[in-house]
């Protein structure tokens, strides 16, 4: 879906965008089946090493992650896109109603940038050490200094309701165009440093399943606890113009839109990139902190 004029002079003011209907339930449905038969051989193998003692079988995607995770803390080690390396998540990666919303901010030649995650957030009854309650921070904190004028947006996809009482993000909105903040590595992981995050009040942005939220670089965001019973879903991509750097050099970025060249999808040839990225990227620094 491409946005409108007054979508993009709110983004190019604010900073952010919440923008409903962006991917429809079918485009999210190949992804969400991937992940659930990725849980359910995650549990299978748990359980036949006496890990974890129930497999939940029966319950459905919005609660199965978190009755796992409850009993195996590290549940969800191996499952994050570069790591589990799912065709569905791939294709989803060139999704056309994403894209067509993703030119309307970067223009035509799309690139999609190597930060790319699958975000659980478990109730915080489940997870009580707070780790998937994200500080303040900039995504420019992220990258290395090389992509500081890289046009470079966010794209937070909603895979079920993302809501105030299940912990949907707040934004700081105007933020961004004073540029870079000075982080740290504080509590939670990289975040503003408290005496350099502006007296803005926030602004929390739920969203419906299928929208999202774009962000600038620059934007100060965080994630808010999970005071529900279920488990909120999303998927956290980057994309920029081709061309620009990345921020994480050592990771496969590849084009996925052009005007004037074809574009042809290679799964295995995305799959050969991370398994070697990986490797090459082994004790790098991710963050410029």
């Amino acid at each position: 879906m491409k946005l409108t004029e007054e979508q993009v002079g709110f983004f190019n003011s604010q900073g952010y965008l919440v923008a409903d209907a962006i991917v429809t339930d079918l485009d999210l449905a190949p992804v969400i089946a991937e992940y659930e038969l990725w849980i359910n051989e995650r549990a299978k193998d748990l359980h036949s090493r006496g890990e974890i003692s129930e497999l939940h079988s029966d319950a459905p995607f919005e609660t199965r992650f978190a009755l796992l995770s409850s009993q195996f803390g590290k549940f969800a080690a191996g499952m994050d896109i570069m790591e589990a390396r799912g065709k569905a998540i791939f294709e989803f990666l060139h999704n056309r109603n994403l894209l067509d919303a993703v030119e309307s901010l970067v223009g035509p030649e799309i690139t999609c940038n190597p930060i790319q995650h699958i975000r659980p957030k478990p109730p915080s009854a489940v997870e009580a050490s707070g780790y998937y309650n994200v500080p303040w921070h900039q995504d420019s904190a992220v990258t290395w200094e090389e992509a500081d004028q890289s046009n470079i947006v966010t794209c937070w996809i909603a895979m079920v309701d993302a809501t105030v009482q299940n912990g949907c993000m707040e934004v700081l909105p105007g933020v961004f165009a004073g540029g870079y903040l000075p982080h740290h590595s504080g509590e939670g992981g990289t975040t503003v440093r408290p005496e350099a995050l502006p007296a803005v009040s926030p602004v929390p942005v739920p969203v419906k399943k299928g929208g999202a939220v774009f962000m600038h670089r620059c934007t100060p965001h965080r994630s808010t606890p999970n005071f529900t019973n279920t488990v909120r879903w999303s998927i956290d991509l980057r994309y920029q113009p081709t061309g620009e750097p990345t921020g994480r050099p050592f990771y496969p970025d590849f084009p996925v839109r052009s005007a004037i060249r074809e574009i042809n999808p290679d799964y295995d040839e995305w799959v050969r990139r991370w398994i070697e990225g990986l490797e090459t990227g082994k004790g790098a620094r991710w963050h410029r902190i």
